[in-house]
């Protein structure tokens, strides 16, 4: 959430998430997420919650694709190795999983990528001061960033699978990546970068 207020901070609109919009969880929420693309899953949510609030509603799914295991985790990413629990167990178990999956593949053809797919939904009677998108319209764009996944983690920042990711623009992993310079090249901030850009476009 911090991430997304501070990317959207050149828009100079309040962004607030469901709780700060006063919206409990609901047990709808856990069937958002089942779709085969990114695409699907961020529009589903973004329709959902704009429902709810009656608000313009930024959505996103994200995740990892391998090559090697034919774009796995992809939608798959919080859920790869099926393990239910704390984010720190199954962020280690994904982690594992991924590591044992490729553990027989060569470095070389160990590349991924991080997607982020938005879609932004405006219901038909709220406000808004862009021409994108138009009222009960949904605005979905996307950012990418390239790397490899390493053989073993390096670094412990970032979250998920950072430490194994090792990015083709900062030349290390985003685990030991500071906070900026992961923004500045991150499948979340390009994908940021063009909403801003398909918000304000003739």
């Amino acid at each position: 959430m911090v991430e997304f207020q501070t990317l959207l901070a050149p828009l100079g609109l309040t962004v607030c998430s469901p709780g700060d919009c006063g919206l409990a969880p609901h047990p709808e929420e856990d069937a958002l997420e089942v779709a085969a693309t990114f695409a699907e899953n961020a529009s589903a949510k973004a329709h959902w919650f704009a429902a709810r609030s009656g608000l313009v509603t930024l959505a996103d799914d994200s995740g990892l694709e391998v090559d090697a295991l034919y774009g796995a985790p992809g939608v798959y990413s919080k859920r790869f190795a099926g393990f239910d629990g704390p984010d720190h167990e199954v962020t280690a178990a994904n982690n594992a999983a991924l590591l044992a999956q490729l553990r027989d593949v060569p470095q070389a053809a160990r590349s991924a990528r991080y997607r982020c797919v938005l879609a932004l939904h405006r219901p038909m009677d709220a406000e808004w001061p862009y021409p994108h998108p138009a009222a009960g319209e949904t605005l979905v764009v996307a950012g990418v960033t390239e790397g490899s996944i390493l053989g073993e983690p390096d670094g412990t920042g970032g979250f998920g699978y950072d430490p194994l990711f090792f990015s083709l623009d900062l030349g290390m992993s985003f685990g030991q990546a500071t906070r900026e310079a992961k923004g500045a090249v991150s499948h979340r901030g390009r994908a940021v970068a063009a909403l801003l850009t398909a918000l304000q476009g003739a």
